[in-house]
């Protein structure tokens, strides 16, 4: 007899339910728009838009775009990295996104920001420590986020060795994996190790709906698993991307800085503009701009529509035992 596998469950996080426990990362420098959140938000999960170095007139026009699109979850995510933080968290309130993602820093000022309003935080962390903490302060969710993730790093350790720790030491509200996950054979590991969802990125940037060119997605299913290295990022956090001609000069010390070109980071080491560059690679310059990545994305191999990605990880993730 065949056995059988496993049915998703339904995700909650604050007073918002996604009927599949998948929420589609938020990645910013316009990675991360209203047509992928809305296809995502439409299939079920939970679509995020990067509302990071997009401006707050574009920003305020993909939010409301957005709810033209779906009736479903509108999400943000936002770097604490950036200048600009705290103004665009009070955009994201002022057009009543249904949850906030929050990473790159931890942030206590934000618990401040969305108490009293129905915008569920979710703050994305890298430790047992940082989890304890935003769920002392209010978090609706977190997530888990381990070295495997593309863009910005907050640890070196790997998403199975932190996210044990995290689900045994975060008890009231809802613990999400991230970092590398690609499939839904991979949706299942985690759930079975005990969370309640998953975010996913990577993914999604071969989608039919993600803003990137056709240029960018191919580095991507071009790319074999050695292309993609982690490298030096003038935010302070390690990135993980894929091995170009702008990453080869950073790893040499040869790359240029022609000045900064947006103020767009409370600190920053000025040894390139990292706005810049990827704002570089999402125009189509793939070799001198910075085309972030997950530690799989070379698993991955078609670009196809969200809904159909969605449909393709729930099935795989329900046929397994």
């Amino acid at each position: 007899m065949k056995a059988k596998g496993m049915k998703l469950k339904e995700l909650k996080i604050g007073k918002f339910t996604a009927k599949i426990p998948i929420v589609q990362g938020g990645m910013s420098v316009k990675n991360s728009l209203s047509p992928l959140a809305a296809a995502v938000s439409n299939a079920g999960g939970i679509g995020v838009i990067g509302a990071s170095a997009i401006g707050r007139d574009e920003l305020i026009s993909e939010l409301d775009n957005c709810r033209r699109l779906t009736p479903g979850i509108v999400a943000v995510n936002i770097m604490y990295a950036i200048r600009e933080f705290a103004a665009t968290v009070k955009t994201c309130l002022d057009r009543r996104v249904d949850m906030i993602f929050q990473g790159a820093g931890f942030s206590r000022e934000i618990f401040k920001m969305v108490e009293g309003t129905k915008t569920a935080l979710v703050s994305i962390v890298s430790s047992a420590k940082a989890g304890l903490m935003a769920e002392r302060l209010g978090a609706d969710a977190v997530v888990v986020e381990g070295a495997e993730a593309g863009g910005h790093l907050g640890t070196d350790r790997s998403i199975d060795e932190i996210f044990p720790e995290v689900r045994a030491a975060v008890k009231s509200i809802p613990v999400l994996a991230a970092g590398g996950i690609t499939d839904g054979y991979d949706i299942a590991k985690y759930l079975k190790m005990g969370a309640d969802g998953v975010q996913i990125a990577s993914r999604f940037v071969c989608s039919d709906e993600c803003s990137a060119p056709l240029a960018y997605k191919q580095m991507y299913l071009n790319c074999q698993q050695g292309d993609i290295v982690k490298m030096y990022s003038p935010v302070g956090y390690p990135g993980r991307a894929i091995r170009n001609k702008l990453v080869r000069q950073i790893e040499d010390g040869t790359v240029e800085f022609s000045g900064c070109q947006s103020q767009c980071l409370k600190r920053c080491s000025y040894k390139y503009c990292i706005s810049d560059r990827l704002l570089k690679a999402m125009a189509g310059d793939v070799e001198g701009g910075l085309v972030f990545s997950g530690a799989n994305a070379w698993k991955i191999k078609e670009i196809l529509p969200a809904a159909k990605i969605m449909e393709n990880m729930v099935r795989e993730a329900e046929s397994v035992a």
